[in-house]
């Protein structure tokens, strides 16, 4: 059984720093795309970070110089690192894992399994 479980989530004030981890089980991470996407209330979601199985990354433009996404293959944990956060950030954020696709250093992720979801809240 594939289980993604989120954690790092929480309230902090515009400016703060949170880090989200996605550890995996049942799949070896290093093995398939994975990524994070968020979704606030009333909003579509947003795919904001991916990692492919080579290691490359991509940000959205919204977080791009603010978020990095890395991963600890012998963890088998991903994590998304996110630094001057604004209250634009407040969303539920989910990792997932599945296939990409590398479009001129875009990945876009198809994801196959999803995490439950981790609430962040920046407060200004």
């Amino acid at each position: 059984q594939v289980q993604l479980l989120e954690s790092g989530g929480g309230s902090v004030q515009r400016g703060g720093f949170l880090r989200l981890s996605c550890v995996v089980s049942g799949i070896p991470l290093s093995s398939f795309c994975a990524g994070w996407v968020r979704q606030n209330q009333g909003k579509d979601r947003e795919g904001i970070a991916g990692i492919d199985v080579d290691g490359n990354t991509s940000l959205a433009d919204s977080v791009k110089g603010r978020f990095i996404i890395f991963r600890d293959a012998p963890k088998n944990t991903h994590y998304l690192e996110m630094t001057n956060l604004k209250p634009d950030d407040t969303a539920m954020y989910y990792c997932a894992a599945g296939s990409c696709s590398n479009e001129g250093g875009i990945i876009h992720l198809h994801p196959r399994y999803w995490g439950q979801g981790t609430q962040v809240t920046v407060s200004s």
